[in-house]
């Protein structure tokens, strides 16, 4: 086998997994994986992540035949669709991202630094507490709303995750770097909680697509909308917390409008 068979990247298997590569390439990865199962692996993982990330969002990507006319309901159609365009560019990527972070140092990033990372703190804190896994029960979201939009200096609404067969156990106030941070709870129907994790941005302005992060085990998607930052973090796997984070981003955008 030539040495240029033996030197088949992770990027190159993305590539081999999206059908980039010429077909002399594609045939000469294809006897490298035959003498090399734990790659082979992989490609299944990634071909099976990419399969339910299409299953998923390609629906979101045709463009209906008649939108409707009342303008409340055309903005989170649009972003739910723009949310699903971000999951089909990230088919490759989710994986990528991970093997990125993985591979580099990205800590210095101030939406790692100052988001995601506290966030998976904050996870593994309080997610795995069985007494006191939140400050302010479900029974008294309209509270907890309150006092994180309050002490955040934004409206801020736990989102509404039933749809995703998420039940809401509660929220929290917490310190995060320099600014404060929101952190909401749910429960799946096995008992996994899953956090979402609300934060202002320093000096970052703009919209941001998904990112994908893999830390100590948890699984996470962030995103910054404007100067907000969300982060959706889980032991669950990556698509499954891709459309737990599409439901988030929908959610809090049609929360804005509704101010």
């Amino acid at each position: 086998m030539s040495s240029r068979v033996d030197a088949v990247s992770e990027h190159e298997l993305h590539a081999y997994v999206d059908g980039e590569l010429d077909t002399r390439r594609r045939l000469e990865v294809d006897a490298w994986l035959a003498c090399n199962p734990q790659a082979a692996e992989r490609v299944r993982d990634y071909r099976a992540i990419q399969d339910r990330l299409h299953a998923r969002f390609d629906s979101l990507l045709v463009e209906p035949a008649a939108l409707p006319t009342r303008p409340r309901r055309r903005k989170p159609l649009m972003l739910a669709r723009a949310a699903g365009l971000a999951a089909l560019v990230l088919v490759s990527g989710v994986l990528g991202w991970h093997l990125k972070d993985r591979a580099g140092d990205d800590s210095r990033l101030p939406e790692v630094a100052e988001l995601a990372q506290p966030a998976a703190f904050a996870h593994q804190v309080y997610a795995t507490d069985t007494r006191y896994p939140v400050e302010i029960p479900a029974v008294e979201q309209a509270s907890l709303n309150r006092w994180v939009s309050q002490r955040m200096h934004t409206e801020l609404r736990a989102p509404d995750l039933a749809g995703q067969s998420l039940n809401f156990i509660g929220g929290r106030l917490l310190p995060s770097t320099n600014r404060m941070a929101a952190q909401f709870m749910y429960e799946d129907g096995q008992g996994d909680r899953l956090t979402v994790y609300v934060r202002r941005i320093a000096d970052y302005a703009g919209v941001d697509n998904f990112h994908y992060r893999e830390q100590d085990g948890l699984h996470m998607f962030y995103w910054i909308d404007r100067s907000m930052g969300y982060a959706v973090v889980g032991e669950q796997p990556a698509v499954q917390l891709i459309a737990v984070a599409n439901a988030v981003q929908i959610a809090m955008q049609a929360g804005e409008n509704d101010q």
